[in-house]
């Protein structure tokens, strides 16, 4: 089993309904600087977008539209899950409740099936339940400055993590 750390940015809250923009996964490993990461960008396929949203991205709507079609990078990334796990791939987030319902919304419908399975893990449920504490914060455990570009974030919230694991966290990082 391997961890992966998720972070999506989409152009609106809805799968099927609006697009994933870009995405980015980091192996969590105690050595964040030589582990291995994925970045996907994906074209829109439907033509609702919030401007808002997906101002957050940093992209234009113009510049969303050249990105690759989600079928080729939904593959992508699962040749690259496949690569870097031992077993079956994790997921972990800020938000699973959000990154993990894009990842596996766009998993089955544009590659059919989620090499993740049903399963996924909130950090900040993970952080609060060390604290014993409903509304523990645990974003400051951040090194890396959150810019919502998704590999950047992925890469905070990894760090945190293995803040976290210094603290007591069973976590395995291999």
């Amino acid at each position: 089993m391997s961890l992966f750390v998720v972070d999506v940015e989409s152009d609106g809250g809805i799968q099927g309904h609006h697009n994933m923009v870009c995405f980015g996964a980091i192996k969590l490993t105690d050595d964040l600087e030589t582990a291995p990461f994925f970045y996907g960008q994906t074209k829109p396929l439907q033509p609702n977008y919030e401007p808002e949203a997906l101002a957050i991205s940093g992209f234009s709507r113009e510049e969303h539209e050249t990105f690759n079609h989600p079928s080729d990078v939904m593959a992508d990334f699962a040749a690259w899950l496949k690569e870097h796990s031992k077993g079956r791939p994790i997921l972990i987030s800020d938000n699973n409740g959000y990154d993990a319902a894009w990842i596996n919304w766009y998993f089955l419908v544009y590659y059919g099936k989620n090499p993740f399975g049903w399963s996924s893990r909130r950090i900040g449920d993970l952080y609060c339940g060390m604290m014993k504490d409903t509304w523990a914060g645990w974003k400051k455990l951040r090194v890396t400055k959150h810019t919502h570009h998704p590999v950047d974030d992925a890469r905070g919230n990894a760090e945190a993590l293995l803040k976290m694991k210094e603290m007591g966290l069973k976590i395995d990082t291999k």
